[in-house]
């Protein structure tokens, strides 16, 4: 049953990567000699086909020797992938067949995207220029939202666990430090390559084997290593237009068990006092939630709705936002802040930011009016005493809504 929800639920994910790349540019970089040893062909032709069906501009960029043998099988990709993405036929474009500079190979893909949302780039095989450079200038040049660098050896791996995040500074402090393993010294320059582009304002680079490219792109574990240009996680207050995607969020977070049901009443009071972690742009999504509902008789506030998206776990977000919420609470003249859980992580994360676990007692009574008697039973309560920065004085409203937290 979970394998066959899992599934369910990669598909619906979509639906966010979809909302975030819509209108945006991608630069897809990929060896042909990868393309064609690669399982799932199929597969990376219809997560490149979704993002053209879904008005997103691609360059592909493909290694090639030129051979008349590989010039077919490129024509043989490019067709299928017009044909898939419902684009009219394109032409690739030749870039590194004479000297030019990185203006004019910009201008020659730009030539192509004035009129097609598809444009194709073939690299020469064993230029000066290798592909991991020739991709970073171009995605620079061309100022697009997201670099992507498809190969076969997969995500970066270090002490064989794949990093599935790295923001530009710890990419930054991993290249100033001495070489730990052989893998990290071979993918050096491509590592320098990513971070070139993350400094030149690139909002990310993915890097992932060519078959994961949908799981990369479309879910939130992704498939690979996602480089951000973020240097911290910033937490902000949910606005208006925020809540139709957390919302939905927090609905597959339920389906998932990770968060109590809620009746549409409760999640949209989570929105009202919900606060969104952020590893990058706006448009990137959030990477975490948690809401600050209030309890203004007892001077007091509940962080519900706790979650992390998969990808981020491990990360720090959970901590980000729970300090953040802390802070926030003093900000308000708060006399404690507490959370509810049943989970083991939960309980070990409250832990690390100070809170101490105590008896239902010890928290509003107003968060147990109504509530499940064998659910009170099951969740543990956490509280963490607070310094109020400010006097106690215009406190929010009233809230009498229950929630545990979890991570997704």
């Amino acid at each position: 049953m979970r394998r066959s929800w899992r599934a369910v639920e990669t598909f619906a994910e979509k639906d966010f990567y979809l909302d975030e790349f819509h209108d945006k540019s991608l630069l897809i970089a990929l060896r042909l000699t990868d393309w064609l040893i690669a399982p799932g062909r199929l597969a990376v032709i219809e997560a490149l086909a979704t993002l053209l069906r879904n008005a997103t501009r691609l360059v592909l960029l493909v290694e090639t020797d030129h051979s008349p043998g590989e010039q077919r099988r490129i024509g043989t990709l490019v067709q299928r992938l017009a044909r898939a993405g419902h684009t009219p036929p394109v032409t690739p474009v030749h870039l590194a067949l004479v000297p030019a500079s990185r203006e004019e190979r910009c201008l020659q893909l730009w030539d192509v995207l004035r009129t097609s949302p598809l444009a194709v780039g073939l690299w020469q095989r064993a230029t000066p220029l290798d592909l991991e450079r020739a991709a970073q200038q171009l995605a620079v040049g061309l100022h697009v939202y997201k670099l992507v660098y498809l190969d076969a050896a997969g995500g970066l791996v270090r002490d064989g666990t794949t990093l599935s995040c790295l923001t530009e500074s710890t990419l930054h402090e991993l290249l100033q430090a001495e070489p730990t393993t052989a893998t990290l010294t071979a993918r050096r320059p491509l590592l320098v390559a990513i971070h070139a582009a993350l400094a030149g304002g690139v909002t990310s680079v993915s890097l992932c084997p060519l078959a994961g490219v949908g799981e990369e792109l479309f879910t939130y574990e992704g498939c690979g290593t996602l480089f951000t240009r973020a240097e911290y996680c910033q937490i902000e207050k949910l606005g208006l237009d925020d809540f139709h995607e957390v919302e939905r969020l927090l609905g597959r977070v339920e389906q998932a068990g990770y968060l109590k049901p809620r009746t549409p009443q409760e999640t949209a009071r989570l929105l009202l006092y919900g606060y969104s972690a952020r590893l990058g742009p706006a448009s990137m999504g959030p990477a975490g939630f948690c809401a600050l509902l209030p309890y203004p008789e007892e001077h007091a506030a509940e962080l519900a709705g706790l979650f992390t998206i998969t990808r981020y776990q491990g990360e720090g977000v959970g901590g980000r936002i729970v300090e953040a919420l802390v802070q926030e609470g003093q900000r308000q003249g708060l006399r404690y802040v507490f959370a509810c859980t049943t989970q083991a992580g939960a309980q070990r994360l409250f832990v690390r930011q100070g809170f101490q676990r105590v008896a239902p007692e010890a928290v509003a009574a107003a968060k147990w009016q109504g509530y499940d008697a064998a659910r009170r039973a099951e969740v543990t309560v956490y509280r963490r005493n607070l310094t109020p920065a400010l006097p106690v004085g215009d406190q929010p409203v009233a809230s009498t809504m229950a929630g545990e937290v979890g991570r997704f």
